[in-house]
């Protein structure tokens, strides 16, 4: 990765993270934002979260994922059946 897609990359979790109304944390191992006691990722990239992607972020207590990109089906029907009171987001819509 070029600095450039790295600057791009914390400024697209810092904007997120000001649009959920959270404070941002970034860093790696580390949530890209927090409210209160609620954890979300920022994944800025032309790919789909797939499903192993989203049980991996699950398993860290990460609570809201927003994908640029959106999130492949599966991974979709996994959040649905198993992690209903978990959020996720597509450009800031909440996908269902």
């Amino acid at each position: 990765m070029a600095k450039k897609d790295i600057k791009r990359g914390i400024s697209y979790e810092k904007k997120k993270a000001k649009a959920h109304k959270a404070k941002h944390i970034g860093g790696p191992g580390k949530e890209d934002y927090r409210r209160g006691k609620v954890k979300g990722e920022v994944k800025d990239r032309k790919t789909p979260v797939t499903k192993p992607e989203l049980q991996k972020l699950f398993r860290k207590g990460i609570s809201e994922v927003e994908s640029k990109s959106g999130f492949t089906k599966p991974a979709i029907e996994y959040k649905k059946k198993y992690h209903p009171n978990k959020k996720l987001f597509k450009k800031g819509t909440l996908v269902k």
